[in-house]
């Protein structure tokens, strides 16, 4: 099989058809591109063709490289990885590179063919590389596509000659948002900020490209950077101008990533390096640098787990195997921010909503919470006005339970309250059919004891959405004692539809991700308690790559909250309860009305408008700063610590049943420390040896919270890895 295909038409325009076998969308294999350096040979060789078109036979143009070919290079070479990954690279370059110069005489730079790209639709990482060494770029008038690399998002950067040619054909500045921040444009967008050159009606496209390839002159396919007298735009790094943007990029950079990403750093440090030399030379360099973030293991840790994991999770990969459970009708009980949020995200992907709340008042200003969302997509244009009539009229906002008649799925999202949520459960089931799914929309409640009060328990589970529902992506699925393979599969099916990602655990107090955040909140506070400084304590954590420091994120989703949750836990735990120490701070700035940013003051001050001004000056005068304040370090572990144990205890005790979840989770649901990979990530770039250390430290230190769970000190003995010892399959922690 094939994946590119070479035609030479009666006009002499030669088409190259990206089309590879099998995949719903293009994908770059080492393969691909031995066939597309052999096509390129081909033409660029016979006399007969007086230019080449490059397009797709799919919708779209390509989405990027198979990573797993970057891996093989590392481990085909051996002993020399480095050298393996920086040869394979350059391969790379010089096919690309190929395509650029087209045949010209390197003296004249004239007698070389004209290159065109034609993108029918999404054209992604190296679906964009490729265009960017081509003569000209025409992309189908198709706003769903996206174009742009993002590679940035996944912890590595363009290294296939996207960082260097787009630095050069915008200048650093205007480059820095798709390179930095892996920006992805509409077709019309990518034109205007000058990433392609022209947008055609997609029935056009290929006429409209050929025509160009047969019209151009020999200057029309020399790059500037080729030409005699090229300067960057913006300045280069020695030009005033692009002195203070250099010194402004990397101000930014280390602003934004705290210093912990280091494939942001070494983006920079490519273009930085590259712009001072000739272009083949800035190749090299960004050759050497990629492959300097490829045997990082940060990054290795970060495309396994925010692309090759969340992937595996999103199809499917630990549903059970039954039939199809496609939802067609959604009943959404409560009608509050939550469960309108769930409504919108399921209208918006074509799923008929029934938003039920007790008051019509509130049903219908929860349906115009959706209508809010989409005015705003309008604004933007992102949604047409017929899109969202379509969307809108999906949601029946009613008080009326006789109108889930044929549901197959319930998320009820009402107040946490076993009783509350018992009393709509059985308002519900009263109606809906025998086969439907109940799923209870809850952070912290047990699911099997709300199953009490469903007639159908092995339908009975739990979707625990994370606030704002229409931008959090991750979607934690409980499974109850008695729930069944169905609705489990019908929650992923469900959550497939809406297009988040999915992960599935095991019932138990706070199920995983409540489990890990709230020691990690309940550590910040016991710090302040201690007299640690609280700016300490925040910025401590945000330099090690957490976004929010933990009492932002306490005042963020509101200090009463984590009064409720408090109390609940201690009613549970009795003696046993742990955070004493915590609750007297949560709770005098709850006494004081101190709610967080919903009631403008919390741990931290805020403004008429809401606009944080800083931490509240009342907290040094009601937990005084000690006069000596522990190393920057200590402050971090015990932060990371109070999370990454509870994922270890978490997989133990059974809760959680696959590692990948746990990693994933971890990232999309409380944004732990992305450049880490997640926990268990993390734990293994570590070492289960050193990790075992620190916590018998801090557990001297700080006490039992810190214990080491027995898993991790096993496997320091036996100098495992989770990834080692349990990647192979769900992991089962006996």
């Amino acid at each position: 099989m094939t994946d590119f295909t070479y035609s030479l038409g009666d006009d002499g325009v030669a088409i190259i058809t990206w089309d590879v076998s099998g995949k719903s969308m293009n994908v770059m294999s080492l393969a691909g591109f031995a066939e597309l350096d052999g096509h390129i040979d081909t033409a660029l060789a016979d006399s007969a063709v007086k230019g080449v078109v490059i397009t797709s036979a799919k919708k779209d143009f390509a989405g990027g490289m198979d990573l797993n070919v970057i891996a093989r290079m590392r481990e085909d070479a051996g002993a020399e990885p480095a050298r393996g990954l920086f040869e394979g690279v350059m391969m790379m370059h010089g096919v690309l590179r190929k395509i650029e110069r087209a045949g010209m005489d390197p003296k004249t730079l004239k007698g070389g063919k004209p290159i065109a790209a034609a993108l029918p639709g999404t054209a992604l990482g190296i679906g964009l590389e490729l265009p960017l060494a081509c003569h000209r770029i025409f992309a189908a008038d198709n706003p769903k596509a996206k174009i742009g690399l993002p590679e940035i998002m996944i912890g590595i950067f363009p290294g296939a000659g996207g960082t260097t040619r787009l630095a050069r054909k915008l200048g650093a500045m205007v480059a820095a948002p798709f390179l930095l921040e892996g920006k992805l444009s509409d077709p019309k967008s990518a034109k205007n900020a000058g990433l392609i050159d022209e947008v055609v009606p997609a029935e056009d496209l290929l006429a409209r490209a050929k025509e160009w390839v047969l019209s151009a002159k020999d200057a029309d396919i020399v790059k500037p950077w080729d030409a005699k007298g090229y300067k960057m735009p913006g300045g280069a790094p020695y030009h005033p101008a692009g002195f203070m943007t250099f010194v402004g990029a990397s101000a930014m950079v280390n602003g934004k990533t705290q210093g912990v990403f280091p494939a942001a750093k070494a983006l920079l440090a490519a273009v930085y390096e590259g712009a001072l030399v000739p272009f083949d030379t800035a190749l090299k360099i960004e050759a050497r640098w990629f492959t300097n973030v490829m045997l990082n293991p940060s990054s290795s840790a970060m495309i396994r787990s925010l692309f090759i994991n969340k992937e595996a999770l999103e199809k499917g990969a630990n549903r059970p195997a039954v039939p199809d459970q496609t939802v067609k009708k959604l009943g959404v009980l409560g009608a509050g921010m939550m469960g309108a949020g769930i409504a919108y995200v399921a209208a918006n992907a074509g799923i008929e909503v029934v938003l039920i709340d007790a008051a019509q008042e509130a049903a219908d200003r929860g349906k115009a919470h959706a209508e809010g969302i989409l005015a705003k997509g309008m604004k933007r244009g992102k949604v047409s006005a017929d899109k969202m009539a379509e969307a809108l009229g999906r949601i029946t906002a009613t008080t009326d339970y006789a109108l889930l008649d044929g549901a197959d799925l319930i998320v009820e999202a009402v107040f946490e309250d076993p009783k509350v949520k018992a009393g709509v459960t059985a308002q519900a089931e009263a109606v809906i059919p025998a086969t439907a799914v109940f799923a209870t929309n809850t952070s912290t409640l047990p699911i099997s004891d709300l199953a009490k009060a469903s007639a159908r328990p092995a339908n009975f589970i739990g979707i625990h959405f994370f606030s704002p529902v229409d931008k959090m992506m991750l979607v934690e699925i409980i499974r109850g004692k008695e729930t069944g393979d169905i609705a489990v599969a019908k929650a992923l099916d469900f959550v497939r539809q809406i297009r988040k990602t999915p992960i599935v655990v095991n019932d138990a107090r706070f199920f995983y991700a409540n489990r890990c955040i709230i020691p990690y909140i309940n550590e910040g506070i016991r710090m302040v308690s201690e007299g640690v400084a609280p700016a300490l304590v925040e910025n401590a954590a945000r330099l090690v790559g957490m976004p929010l420091g933990p009492l932002q994120l306490v005042d963020e989703t509101s200090i009463d909250l984590g009064v409720k949750i408090a109390k609940a836990t201690r009613a549970a735990m009795g003696d046993a309860y742990p955070d004493g120490a915590v609750d007297e701070v949560l709770f005098a700035l709850a006494d004081q009305g101190r709610l967080g940013r919903k009631s403008n003051s919390g741990f931290y001050a805020y403004d008429d408008k809401g606009s944080r001004l800083g931490l509240w000056s009342g907290l040094a005068e009601a937990y005084p700063v000690s006069d000596t304040q522990p190393e920057l370090t200590e402050v971090q572990h015990r932060l990371l610590f109070a999370q990454v144990l509870e994922a270890v205890r978490a997989l133990e005790d059974g809760v959680l049943t696959d590692i990948r979840e746990g990693d994933v989770g971890a990232i999309l649901g409380w944004g732990f420390a992305p450049w880490s990979g997640g926990p268990f990530s993390w734990l293994d770039i570590m070492g289960a040896e050193r990790a075992v250390e620190i916590c018998d430290r801090l557990t001297a230190t700080f006490g039992e919270r810190f214990k080491t769970p027995a898993l991790l000190r096993e496997m320091a003995a036996k100098g495992e890895t989770f990834y080692g010892r349990f990647a192979a399959a769900p992991a089962k922690a006996a």
